[in-house]
């Protein structure tokens, strides 16, 4: 039975934190909605200290963004970004339209029709994340979306340079310095300066992934994301070092985000949190991670492989790292992840920046249900159908007429009456069904 050498914060009070974080949003969102972009000026000054009347970036100053790189930095976004591409361009072919006669003369098919317009959040008051640029609009570009805007913070004070040069490189239409429940807002809700968009993508703090949850609806979101996660699923074939390396280097993303330890060996649990003391006293993100090591930290100890399975289906964790003597069997196993990471020779890291598959990943549990971002993230799978013959319409009439009258919907069974009358010769009387 799974037993636990160290656990996190208290569920309730998890969630007497996030009851304040949605009020505030409700109230912002509605400050947003009704003001637009005054409120949304507001905003930004009062949170970023970021004062602009158009935060759209010019030509002039997206040019002045890459002059501040170093060749080498922009061959690095250029190599990120092919290979965020090119899995997208797999992942894009794996998706087909289809159409098939399934029964003489009836046709049903399906396009998968990208969204027209996206919004992309891009991280970057606390560190700026680049990656996320190439991770959301390279592949909304793929997809075939037609207008894709971004919206990033301030970083010390401006637009981050390497945020915009990789918002830029990847094809983003329109450029926006702002940042947090603002600009989230805007881009849903849309003000004088900022036409709405019809859905939203990226991670963010707890307030802007709050943001996109209250927004859900009126535009689509690629999921329902909090803080960054990730699960260290280990055996005595690793060391403590490796395994307390790969938990605060996600435990660094935030004061909040869970790192959690799941291992067959006492002797590595032991190891590893007492790495994790000796790298939190060398760590130059340390404050940080310590807090949410400290708060969200988890051990435990499992007696199998098959109830480590068990425990991190439970868990369902964002980012799933595998470090065991047979990583396969959780490939094979695992039903609950946002994505894993098998073997020592990869990591979150490389996930997270450059190896290509995506780092918008679902948190909180919903990976029980859903997947991370992806290609078909930002496509519509729409079906239609086609009748090409009067006995097809006629045949699939009666059935229809019947099933409608067993519902008791009678204008729903007069739709296919009349096709049976004037395709098959057949005198139905109104609203009743046929025989």
């Amino acid at each position: 039975m799974a037993r636990f050498l160290k656990r996190g914060r208290d569920a309730d009070a998890v969630a007497e934190d996030d009851a304040k974080v949605r009020a505030t949003v409700e109230n912002i969102l509605a400050d947003i909605k009704a003001r637009g972009d005054a409120a949304v000026r507001e905003l930004s000054i009062r949170f970023d200290k970021w004062d602009r009347q158009n935060f759209r970036l010019s030509e002039g100053e997206i040019q002045a963004c890459l002059d501040q790189l170093t060749p080498r930095d922009l061959e690095d976004i250029r190599f990120a970004q092919t290979q965020v591409r090119n899995f997208a361009e797999h992942q894009k072919a794996a998706l087909r339209d289809i159409e098939v006669e399934t029964l003489p003369g009836v046709v049903l098919g399906h396009r998968n029709i990208p969204v027209n317009s996206v919004g992309c959040y891009v991280p970057g008051g606390k560190y700026p994340l680049l990656a996320s640029a190439h991770l959301s609009v390279v592949t909304a570009k793929v997809a075939g979306c037609k207008r894709i805007i971004t919206c990033a913070p301030p970083f010390e004070g401006r637009p981050a340079p390497a945020i915009v040069a990789a918002q830029h490189l990847a094809g983003a239409d329109e450029i926006y310095c702002l940042g947090g429940i603002q600009a989230v807002g805007a881009m849903a809700l849309g003000t004088e300066s900022i036409a709405p968009v019809d859905m939203l993508v990226g991670p963010g703090n707890a307030f802007v992934a709050e943001a996109k949850r209250q927004l859900y609806g009126r535009v689509g979101i690629d999921l329902f994301a909090g803080p960054t996660e990730t699960l260290i699923i280990a055996d005595e074939t690793v060391d403590g070092e490796i395994c307390a390396t790969d938990l605060l280097g996600q435990a660094e993303h935030g004061p909040n985000s869970p790192a959690v330890l799941l291992t067959t060996s006492e002797k590595l649990a032991r190891e590893t949190m007492a790495e994790v003391e000796r790298l939190l006293g060398i760590l130059p993100t340390a404050a940080i991670a310590r807090k949410a090591w400290e708060d969200y930290g988890e051990v435990i100890i499992c007696d199998s492989e098959d109830e480590m399975v068990a425990e991190a289906d439970r868990i369902a964790s964002e980012h799933v790292q595998v470090m065991t003597r047979d990583p396969d069997y959780f490939l094979q196993h695992m039903t609950n992840y946002g994505a894993l990471f098998l073997g020592p020779r990869t990591n979150v890291s490389y996930g997270d920046k450059v190896i290509g598959t995506n780092h918008t990943l679902p948190t909180k549990k919903s990976a029980r249900y859903t997947g991370g971002l992806w290609v078909g993230k930002f496509m519509k799978t729409c079906t239609y159908q086609r009748v090409l013959t009067d006995e097809a319409s006629a045949m699939i009439g009666e059935y229809c007429s019947r099933l409608c009258m067993l519902e008791g919907f009678a204008g729903h069974a007069e739709q296919a009456n009349i096709r049976v009358r004037r395709y098959g010769g057949r005198n139905i009387p109104y609203a009743t069904a046929a025989d």
